[in-house]
């Protein structure tokens, strides 16, 4: 499978797995049984404004990280502007600035109804005109509070960063498959990710568990299977203080899959995904346990959890490893922003 397939799958994934999951966040599954029948969830249903198929803030951020490191990769010029070039090739410096003034023009797209003239630095990008990107889909109150504060650079990994330290949300998580795609070695991913995870949340599981999934992402790119990805990610993991949470949330993802039999009340047992390391287990749980791209889906976001984020970690981890090609059409074809998705994908790759 060819590079640009992967990465293509990994973000359409991504998505996909974002608009199955986000009528039923804050759901429980007795209430999601009552709405949608004994088997939950079986495909989109309407959300925001009686529309199927729309993305939420996991979404919106995965894409700005994407024009970030893309940015970086330009010389923090657009990509229209400049001539190729694999991301990463700035110093991480740079890549940590562009990454969070992307986190900015995101910001925009929550705070204002359509672009703010762009009277700042960071106001500057392709991203940030399109107007369907401007819509409150329940955001991270810790992305929020984070990005209205000043960042002066990562702490050491292990250590609290200097943003909101008591913080672990899966908003660290759900936005953090690009740095596996951009950096193809996984200690290179799983830093970067944790660095720019402390831009918003400071505990160093938030963080850790966002370096982990970046390395499995950048193990399945290299044509890992998921199970070695994860042993690879927890042996990075090994390496930092304050790794132990994230690890026993990954090594319980593991135990699950192997257990069986494969049911929302066993996707439970991991936790509700609030927090980054639960999120991270349950959507990596999801893609072990079920062979089929269309069920793991479903069984990643009919829990009674935040199932839009697992959902989101689930499509990221099924798309990088089976490609675009792979995910139901059904669910492609309405699906929010594809033509922006793909458009970054591409540039990405």
């Amino acid at each position: 499978m060819d590079v640009r397939d992967r990465v293509r799958g990994c973000l359409l994934g991504g998505a996909i797995g974002d608009a199955l999951g986000a009528p039923v966040e804050f759901h429980s599954l007795r209430d999601i049984r009552r709405d949608h029948g004994p088997a939950g969830l079986t495909g989109y249903v309407p959300t925001w404004r009686g529309t199927s198929g729309l993305v939420t803030d996991d979404t919106q951020m995965t894409l700005f990280t994407v024009e970030g490191l893309l940015r970086a990769a330009h010389g923090n010029r657009s990509p229209d502007d400049a001539a190729g070039g694999a991301p990463g090739g700035s110093p991480d410096g740079d890549v940590l600035r562009c990454v969070r003034e992307a986190y900015l023009r995101w910001l925009d797209t929550q705070d204002h109804h359509e672009p703010p003239p762009a009277d700042r630095p960071h106001r500057t990008g392709r991203l940030r005109e399109e107007g369907w990107l401007y819509s409150r889909r329940a955001p991270g109150t810790t992305c929020l509070s984070g990005l209205h504060r000043p960042f002066p650079g990562p702490s050491p990994l292990g250590e609290p960063g200097p943003v909101n330290p008591g913080s672990k949300g899966c908003g660290t998580v759900m936005r953090s498959a690009p740095f596996g795609l951009a950096r193809r070695a996984p200690r290179e991913a799983f830093e970067l990710a944790a660095a720019c995870a402390q831009i918003t949340h400071g505990h160093p599981t938030g963080y850790l568990a966002a370096g982990a999934f970046a390395a499995i992402i950048a193990y399945l790119m290299a044509g890992e299977a998921l199970e070695p990805a994860v042993h690879g990610a927890l042996g990075l993991l090994a390496g930092y203080p304050s790794h132990e949470e994230t690890t026993a949330a990954l090594r319980a993802a593991l135990a699950a899959a192997a257990a069986g039999p494969h049911s929302p009340e066993r996707v439970e047992t991991l936790g509700g995904a609030w927090v980054a390391e639960e999120a991270l287990a349950i959507g990596v749980y999801c893609a072990l346990a079920e062979p089929s791209v269309e069920r793991a889906l479903l069984l990643s976001v009919n829990h009674s959890g935040d199932s839009d984020s697992t959902g989101s970690v689930c499509g990221n981890l099924l798309g990088t490893m089976h490609g675009a090609d792979a995910l139901p059409e059904a669910w492609l074809t309405p699906l929010e922003g594809r033509r922006t998705i793909e458009r970054l994908a591409a540039e990405l790759s």
